[in-house]
């Protein structure tokens, strides 16, 4: 009987030391696998659905080489919303700024830094087309120049006026008739025509505004001049 009972005993012992030695080994897999599922959550992406989207500067629908200046343009809205000018991020003419005006407005850049030289405006439909010949005449080698339309840029233009624009990159600058839409990006001492350029009539049949065009639009990265 005595027997039995130490046969019990040390049965109770070893299930007991095997009850522990499970729990021991359940609990050791559960802190394994929390360790674990922590450093996979750490290490993991966050998800792309929660990330911010990525704005590229001036609001680009990509971003542009190294060597390049990023810009974004729009010519005038009729004769209503002035044009808008930005250049690596940096806002060089708009209505918000109250630096543009009716006619052609240029924006000048330095061609190796990307800073803004100066901006201005000349009104082509009541203005005098001789300070802005004067001012095309006088901008300097290596600059990147930036012009956009708004209500009428070509009345007061003369020959004179647009061999100087053409000379700067301009295919359409001889064609550019009353209340037409136009934004071009060139250069003086560019060598060819610039690829940045766009020109929309103003035709009754087509005009989206009554008596204008509809507001042109264009993005790109213009190379940074080196040497």
């Amino acid at each position: 009987m005595v027997r039995a009972g130490g046969v019990l005993k040390f049965a109770a012992l070893i299930f007991a030391f095997l009850l522990a030695v499970f729990l021991a080994f359940q609990l050791l897999e559960i802190n394994l696998d929390f360790k674990l599922s922590s450093v996979i959550s750490r290490s993991m992406p966050v998800n792309e659905g929660s990330a911010k989207p990525v704005r590229y500067k001036c609001g680009l629908s990509k971003s542009c080489p190294l060597g390049h200046f990023a810009f974004k343009m729009t010519s005038g809205a009729a004769s209503v919303v002035g044009p808008r000018i930005c250049l690596e991020d940096k806002l060089l003419m708009s209505g918000v700024k109250n630096n543009v005006g009716r006619g052609i407005n240029i924006a000048l850049v330095d061609g190796r830094t990307g800073d803004a030289i100066k901006t201005e405006f000349f009104d082509m439909w009541a203005g005098d087309v001789a300070p802005f010949i004067k001012f095309l005449k006088e901008i300097d080698e290596g600059t990147v120049v930036m012009m956009a339309s708004f209500d009428d840029p070509s009345t007061k233009l003369n020959d004179e006026a647009r061999k100087l624009i053409a000379d700067l990159g301009s295919s359409a600058v001889s064609n550019l008739g009353f209340r037409d839409n136009w934004i071009f990006v060139g250069g003086k001492g560019i060598k060819t025509k610039s690829p940045f350029e766009q020109h929309i009539k103003n035709s009754a049949d087509t005009n989206k505004f009554e008596g204008w065009p509809e507001v042109l639009e264009m993005e790109g990265c213009v190379p940074q001049r080196q040497d």
